[in-house]
């Protein structure tokens, strides 16, 4: 059996999960603060609180979470997991995202079945869907300042992200052909920089 590639390995000396249940109580924690929006909460409790990965780290990996099919926070916790117990730790990390929220959502389920037609609740509902998008926003800003980092010059990767905007929210176009089109713009420039 090979050796993980030394940029795998983590550094003994940065925090880490103490243990499965650990991993598990923080996705936990984390899924139940995470309503309509969770790349904020994510961002936040991984990076800045528990500082299990540097932002470059955390940028890295939700952008192979987000390129991989299924929920993108549920890709992020399998390779967390992973990254400290293996499958153990990803299988930890996934029913702590999962288990509890769970819950909720078939209460609420029953609770919505019941009162979806009440004025309150649909304004409700249109409040958290706002807050959820400037929740989006916020990390997106906080998130941008590893765009200095990247091999892309920074006025291509605002065209790509100008294009993303436009096709996907004016143009209607399918994110099956938008993501892989721009991702792979983003690849050939980023190659063409670093080699």
């Amino acid at each position: 059996m090979r050796a993980p590639p030394p940029a795998a390995v983590p550094d003994p000396d940065r925090p880490r999960p103490t243990s499965l249940a650990d991993l598990f109580v923080s996705f936990t924690v984390l899924a139940l603060q995470g309503f309509g929006g969770v790349l904020a909460v994510v961002q936040r409790e991984i990076v800045e609180r528990k500082r299990w990965l540097t932002q470059e780290e955390f940028i890295e990996d939700w952008a192979v979470a987000q390129i991989m099919p299924g929920p993108n926070v549920l890709n992020l916790s399998i390779m967390i997991g992973a990254r400290w117990f293996g499958l153990p730790g990803a299988a930890a990390a996934v029913a702590g995202l999962l288990a509890l929220p769970l819950v909720l959502v078939l209460v609420l389920a029953a609770f919505h079945a019941q009162y979806a037609d009440h004025p309150a609740v649909a304004g409700a509902l249109r409040g958290m869907a706002a807050v959820s998008a400037g929740l989006i926003a916020a990390t997106g800003l906080k998130l941008s300042s590893a765009l200095a980092r990247s091999p892309i010059p920074l006025p291509c990767s605002v065209g790509i992200a100008a294009a993303a905007f436009a096709l996907l929210a004016w143009l209607r176009a399918p994110l099956a052909w938008v993501l892989p089109t721009l991702g792979a713009l983003g690849c050939v420039l980023a190659w063409r920089r670093l080699r």
